[in-house]
């Protein structure tokens, strides 16, 4: 299935100018690894998001946020927000917010 390229745009946007940003074609949408750990990504029409594992409990309690699962489990520290989530301005704080943990994990380059 395709996935969203307007909101893949929009975080290209976002990314563009961040040394260390990449953008990689996976799990049937497109991921974007800052020091070649995954920041962001867009599944279908959703963003995924990553965060400290212990947290996933009150990230996953938002309005528009569930647990992403594409295989059946449910990965503790992704979720995925739905369109509604990332409407206007919301998705630069949902970036923010996963980009702040990705900087503070270790370069994998």
């Amino acid at each position: 299935m395709a996935y969203d390229e307007t909101l893949a745009k929009r975080i290209d946007k976002l990314t563009t100018g961040i040394k260390g940003f990449t953008r990689k074609e996976m799990f049937g949408g497109v991921a974007y690894l800052y020091n070649g750990n995954m920041c962001v990504g867009v599944h279908n029409n959703e963003l995924i998001i990553r965060y400290d594992p212990k947290i996933t409990t009150e990230i996953t309690s938002h309005k528009n946020v569930k647990a992403f699962d594409i295989t059946g489990k449910p990965m503790k520290g992704w979720s995925l927000v739905n369109p509604d989530g990332i409407k206007g301005n919301a998705l630069n704080k949902w970036f923010e917010f996963s980009f702040a943990f990705a900087k503070s994990l270790p370069s994998k380059k």
